[in-house]
């Protein structure tokens, strides 16, 4: 199989959707592996690098898309790069359908296959290929949020940890999944009285468990919300349903329950963000106020970090694309229910649930594409 990695376009994406480590793994298994020239620059790996990994180096985008059998990329792909897919093509890559409904039309009219990191799963049902960069945008929300709460940049100019006779920022963190857990450590590491609210009770005790009384645990409702507002500095959004919009969570008439100069990090913004003031920003221009509440709603928050983030990522990713090059991707998803579970778009038809249900659209089963 010929596998194409192209340069990828998104504002400030500096990450790469395959390493040398994991072009010289596919070539080993007899694969052939086009880069694009510069693609993987912003997470510091050089031309030469994959050169000596035995991949071929491409100037033009065009052509790897014209070319390759399967696309490895990282974000989902802009419309520019939609034009370029076709029938039979393999695209294997985040792509958060379903709060955008331009790029699902224009993958369902392109006849590809689109395999979605963020929908695969594991036998303990967690996300394996969604989880390393969980774990980066949690670790980068308390970073991200310390800055925004600065004073030159909007903030309420409260420090995270305090200082001796001052108090400390309090954080509410809504969810405390993979990036929510992440958040916390980082969050409590700097010092912050941080306060983490899921519905999951046996998560809740986990969390207490782990963190030995660091942090506060509560159950998530509305009225728990309502009481933590005016009291946060920083609330983290952190809540996800998989392949789903993010529910939102924190109205608009509720930020004048919250101080002035309050920060909301939302870590969902990818699946429509758990704000209902939230829109996507980039690391150019990563906050907008309202109503006076700083907002960070940073769609690539990783790719920030884009070495460690590449890494963590094609680390995830190799064993399954190889798989799908080994084996096709349909024969790969017959014997993986859980590569399966990345199946959203094949051949104008759309194949995940949630992904219908947020826009609209009929769904047809992915069994029985690949049955078929």
């Amino acid at each position: 199989m010929k596998i194409g990695c192209p340069t990828e376009i998104k504002p400030q994406e500096f990450r790469v959707g395959m390493t040398p480590n994991a072009a010289q793994e596919a070539i080993a298994h007899g694969h052939e592996v086009i880069v694009q020239a510069g693609a993987g620059t912003g997470a510091g790996f050089e031309d030469a690098d994959y050169l000596a990994a035995g991949a071929t180096v491409i100037d033009a985008a065009e052509e790897i898309f014209a070319t390759a059998d399967m696309i490895v990329k990282v974000k989902e792909p802009q419309a520019a790069e939609r034009k370029m897919l076709r029938e039979g093509q393999v695209l294997f890559t985040y792509l958060h359908l379903a709060p955008d409904p331009a790029q699902t039309r224009d993958l369902l009219d392109s006849g590809c296959t689109a395999i979605a990191y963020e929908t695969v799963t594991d036998n303990r049902g967690g996300l394996p290929l969604l989880a390393p960069m969980s774990e980066v945008a949690g670790r980068l929300a308390p970073q991200s949020g310390a800055w925004a709460l600065q004073k030159a940049n909007g903030g309420s100019g409260v420090l995270m940890g305090g200082v001796p006779g001052v108090r400390p920022a309090n954080v509410m963190i809504v969810g405390g999944g993979v990036v929510g857990t992440a958040a916390a450590r980082v969050a409590v590491g700097m010092g912050a009285n941080v306060t983490v609210l899921d519905r999951s009770l046996p998560r809740l005790s986990y969390l207490d468990d782990v963190f030995m009384g660091r942090l506060t645990t509560q159950f998530s409702d509305q009225a728990s919300l309502a009481e933590l507002l005016p009291a946060a500095d920083m609330i983290i959004g952190a809540v996800l349903i998989p392949g789903a919009a993010a529910p939102k969570l924190v109205r608009r008439d509720q930020l004048a329950m919250m101080k002035p100069g309050s920060v909301l990090v939302d870590v969902a913004i990818d699946q429509g963000g758990c704000f209902e003031t939230s829109k996507p920003t980039t690391h150019a221009e990563p906050i907008y106020d309202v109503d006076g509440i700083v907002h960070y709603c940073v769609a690539n928050m990783p790719g920030a970090v884009a070495r460690t983030s590449t890494i963590a990522l094609g680390n995830a990713t190799m064993p399954f694309m190889l798989a799908l090059a080994d084996k096709g991707w349909k024969q790969a998803c017959a014997d993986d229910p859980h590569l399966l579970n990345g199946l959203n778009v094949h051949a104008g038809h759309l194949t995940y649930y949630a992904v219908g249900k947020a826009l609209g659209i009929d769904v047809i089963s992915p069994e029985k594409i690949v049955k078929g």
